[in-house]
């Protein structure tokens, strides 16, 4: 139930989306002869939103607090046991149709695992991601990752491929259930970096121990917080994505899937 209630409610309060339905509102109320004044001023607030979103440096602000919460990954030599990465970066409906590896924004995750899998050839590869949409064809992410891990440069003898999970909780769940991790063993976790505080409190809820290895970032860092966007379009996608990553949180620590409401680095860990 919290799977398809949580994509629902994501629908509706989505920056960008819910702007455009008060402008919506707004306008049925102005051209339906009810409450005409009340109308413009929801049409004028979804402008507003819009404008402020899009072009301001609104989500930057928004988004600078969860990807500078855990540091990039410094190798300081401890040997690596494996490496997991969460699903979210291919388009599984695109690959299937067009026959060939699709992507999102969030493409650094799997040019991630390979600079990885090569960096490290002794780690074991664990990639997490079911699928993440209602009323598909029941094809997973990890799915189409096997059947296109000679395009990423995977090797496919060392590949765990977790299909089963929905979400982030499940991926911490089904991901600690499948590998069975023992205490000291150091395993990286590569995420999007605004997408990280709330996959880390996940796998501490799970009992397992991971180290972050943040990538797709989505600013160049506090700089951002001062520049003005040239695309509305290009703003309005930063605010979604951290719009929603923020009410996750605020869930997952509701519903106990995490351990903090904002997930932090532990001294001499992560």
């Amino acid at each position: 139930m919290f799977f398809p209630l949580s994509k629902l409610i994501y629908f509706v309060i989505t920056p960008s989306n819910f702007f455009i339905l008060l402008g919506l509102a707004g306008c049925i109320l102005i051209f339906g002869g009810w409450t005409p004044r009340f109308g413009r001023g929801l049409v004028l607030l979804g402008f507003a939103g819009l404008f402020l979103g899009g072009l301001l440096p609104l989500a930057a602000w928004i988004a600078l607090p969860l990807e500078n919460r855990f540091p990039r990954f410094a190798d300081d030599g401890a040997p690596i046991k494996g490496i997991i990465v969460l699903g979210g970066a291919v388009e599984t409906q695109t690959t299937l149709a067009r026959g060939q590896l699709s992507v999102n924004d969030a493409g650094e995750r799997p040019i991630a695992f390979a600079d990885l899998a090569r960096r490290y050839p002794q780690a074991r590869l664990l990639f997490s991601g079911g699928s993440g949409l209602l009323g598909t064809d029941g094809t997973s992410e990890a799915e189409v990752v096997s059947r296109f891990a000679d395009t990423l440069g995977l090797p496919r003898t060392r590949l765990i491929l977790e299909d089963r999970s929905r979400n982030t909780h499940e991926n911490a769940r089904f991901s600690a259930q499948l590998v069975k991790p023992v205490a000291g063993e150091r395993w990286l976790l590569v995420t999007s970096a605004w997408h990280m505080p709330r996959a880390m409190g996940c796998f501490r809820q799970a009992g397992f121990d991971v180290t972050a290895y943040p990538v797709d970032y989505r600013t160049a860092g506090w700089r951002d917080a001062w520049k003005l966007k040239t695309f509305a379009s290009d703003g309005l996608l930063v605010l979604d994505l951290v719009v929603k990553e923020w009410i996750g949180l605020i869930a997952y620590r509701l519903s106990g899937y995490t351990d903090a409401l904002l997930p932090a680095p532990r001294p001499n860990s992560d």
